[in-house]
């Protein structure tokens, strides 16, 4: 259905129950919901918010609107997790249910203090006029799941921004909390400001600077930034809406890109000798990436695996939207690295070596190896004639090449069918995750990482080589019992 502004923006309350059991069922009735990824039972799903270590669980939140799969007025909906794999919905919902979060709970990030998690995020509200005021607020939410929200601004728009200015992520860096949130100067050009908690004091905020890190200023607006350390070096993953190609050449409607720097001095807001600008995922669909360090040493992150102004075909079933695995940061040789977090393996079942298969149920993983000076050309999603999606993986000529053209539904043909990176021509490892209409490839082991949906027919569940070879295996994977 279409959605007119007044029923994007409608209190849950006034809405039907009727609809909701209507779209309930015909989501249910989809022939592409995922297994092992996270998705709504109905509705949009967008940004992973809130992830962090709470009261001995992973906690993690996504970005929801119920009501069909439109952008309106967004909730958080809570899950948790014993191993970063198995998530389950705990029933806490984060309402967009007071003046300054009416027209709903944008994204934001979480940090466990004391025995409460605090959760801050972008409260979205919209005057008569229609005039977007944008509020940095918390709330507190405790072991048994009951949210406290605080009554209170906690970061204003400042003056030198335009109304795009929200998602801040909360991070410690040596015994100190900070902030940054991302914006829009009044030259509308994308930023990302800096702050620090006063004394430690997360109900208190002082602005330090803008955030340097050799900013291009090409993009009109920076959304989602993260600010990550592994082994001392900072990592800052962003989305920077509008970011001009010469810059970097990108073929998603908007990128989700990272930096890394040598270290970081917060006193001046400085990234220090930050590296180039690369992407952080080469697939169609990864956006809205969240990371933050554990209690454990670790950097982790989780993704929203579509792109905001693009029609998808679940549409028509009233859903859209998925969360990616949860992947761990690491850094060698200088490159960021980012693979699934160990307890993936547990979803295997007994392993079958790699060849054809005339069908399956597109719920495996593929552990392959294509030797150096080879290569090998792979059909995914495969029907009897070998049409599905198209996966080069060419050590030889140095590039992997990805075209979901001919498989299933055609959707955002505006951005292309085919992506691509380059490869250095050795021994490659790919790890291959498919999940009904989800894919996520990672390249030796997190070096280069393609995400993204297609939409198969009824007739594309197999997997044919066109040329080439490789070895490894085949593993069907079993989420068990899973709630949607």
């Amino acid at each position: 259905m279409a959605f007119t502004t007044e029923e994007r923006y409608r209190a849950y309350a006034d809405w039907p129950a009727d609809h909701i059991e209507t779209i309930k069922q015909n989501t249910k009735s989809s022939p592409w919901r995922t297994n092992f990824h996270i998705e709504t039972p109905h509705g949009l799903l967008n940004d992973p918010n809130g992830f962090s270590h709470f009261n001995g669980k992973w906690t993690l939140f996504y970005q929801y609107f119920p009501f069909g799969a439109a952008h309106g007025l967004k909730s958080w909906v809570h899950m948790e997790s014993a191993d970063l794999v198995h998530f389950e919905k705990t029933g806490t919902i984060l309402y967009p249910d007071t003046a300054l979060d009416s027209h709903g709970a944008y994204s934001g990030s979480a940090m466990q203090f004391d025995d409460h998690l605090f959760l801050f995020y972008t409260g979205n509200v919209r005057d008569e006029n229609w005039v977007r005021h944008p509020y940095q607020i918390g709330a507190l939410m405790d072991t048994d799941g009951h949210i406290q929200k605080l009554n209170k601004v906690l970061i204003d728009q400042p003056s030198d921004t335009t109304d795009h200015f929200r998602d801040p992520q909360i991070f410690n860096y040596e015994g100190n909390y900070y902030a940054i949130v991302g914006g829009q100067n009044l030259e509308k050009q994308g930023i990302i400001k800096l702050y620090k908690a006063v004394n430690n004091d997360y109900l208190n905020w002082e602005y330090i600077d803008d955030l340097a890190f050799d900013n291009d200023l090409t993009a009109y607006m920076m959304e989602c930034p993260n600010l990550v350390f592994i082994s001392g070096q900072p990592v800052l993953l962003y989305c920077p809406q509008g970011l001009d190609k010469t810059v970097l050449d990108y073929g998603n409607i908007y990128p989700n890109l990272y930096k890394v720097g040598q270290s970081f001095n917060p006193e001046t807001a400085t990234m220090i000798n930050p590296g180039p600008l690369e992407q952080l995922d080469y697939g169609f669909e990864c956006y809205a990436t969240q990371a933050f360090n554990d209690p454990f040493g670790r950097a982790l992150a989780v993704s929203w695996l579509a792109l905001p102004d693009v029609d998808y075909p679940t549409d028509r079933y009233d859903y859209q939207g998925c969360l990616s695995l949860v992947k761990e940061l690491t850094i060698k040789d200088g490159k960021l690295y980012q693979y699934p977090v160990p307890a993936i393996t547990s979803l295997r079942a007994e392993a079958q070596l790699f060849t054809e298969k005339t069908k399956t149920d597109n719920t495996y993983e593929l552990e392959l190896t294509i030797e150096a000076n080879s290569h090998l050309e792979l059909v995914l999603f495969a029907d009897a004639d070998g049409h599905g999606l198209k996966l080069t993986i060419d050590p030889t000529n140095g590039c992997i090449v990805l075209d979901r053209k001919d498989c299933g539904e055609a959707f955002a043909l505006d951005f292309g069918t085919t992506r691509h990176c380059q490869i250095a021509n050795q021994a490659t490892i790919a790890n291959i995750f498919i999940d009904k209409s989800v894919f996520e490839i990672f390249i030796n082991k997190g070096e280069k990482v393609f995400s993204g949906r297609v939409f198969p027919r009824q007739d594309q569940s197999g997997i044919t080589i066109l040329s080439g070879q490789a070895t490894g295996n085949y593993y069907p994977l079993d989420y068990g019992h899973k709630t949607h």
